[in-house]
């Protein structure tokens, strides 16, 4: 593993005592900010056929899960603890089969304009989204598994750009050992 490109920090939401708190952002001057993260689902391939024809007994998964994945995004700072409430500006939500594995990819980006980033928007979104696809298609398949969910990318802020040093060159859904496919091209 390298050495990674950014200083490892003090942990900003502990004092001196070491106690948890919500950091200051008075003093940070407001700059657009984004964030990219995704996840994914794998499941049995019958179900995935029933999720992708919107054949689901709970409905229209991928139409639910989107909207879930919406509403986690401004509603972060109320499930984090230390997170602030944030103007969001936009929230696009993608999901899609992922081509290795039986399952669905989510891709969520958020942007706004604001003293703090969006990274805890965009991972929520992913977390939230996917939690909602299981609650609506459990009753077909309780085995389904989550993993995968990681920041792609940030923009913005006083440490600047970011991207995941693994890119998108490396699928959320490759089990360890083997090569996954290569994701579709990060949305601007």
């Amino acid at each position: 593993m390298g050495r990674s490109p950014w200083p490892v920090l003090q942990l900003s939401h502990l004092d001196t005592q070491g106690q948890a708190h919500m950091v200051s952002m008075a003093e940070r001057p407001s700059t657009n900010r984004q964030a990219m993260a995704e996840g994914w689902i794998r499941m049995d391939p019958q179900v995935l056929k029933r999720i992708t024809a919107a054949d689901a007994p709970k409905g229209d998964v991928l139409a639910v899960a989107r909207i879930a994945a919406i509403q986690a995004a401004k509603r972060t700072w109320e499930l984090i603890p230390l997170c602030h409430p944030l103007p969001i500006h936009g929230v696009e939500v993608w999901i899609s089969p992922t081509a290795r594995h039986s399952g669905l990819r989510i891709q969520a980006s958020v942007n706004t304009h604001a003293r703090t980033g969006v990274e805890m928007e965009a991972l929520t979104a992913v977390q939230v989204g996917l939690l909602t696809i299981y609650d609506m298609a459990k009753a077909l398949d309780p085995a389904m598994e989550i993993g995968g969910v990681r920041l792609l990318s940030k923009q913005g802020g006083r440490r600047g750009d970011w991207r995941h040093p693994r890119g998108d060159q490396e699928a959320v859904d490759s089990h360890p050992g083997q090569q996954g496919e290569p994701l579709p091209p990060s949305p601007s």
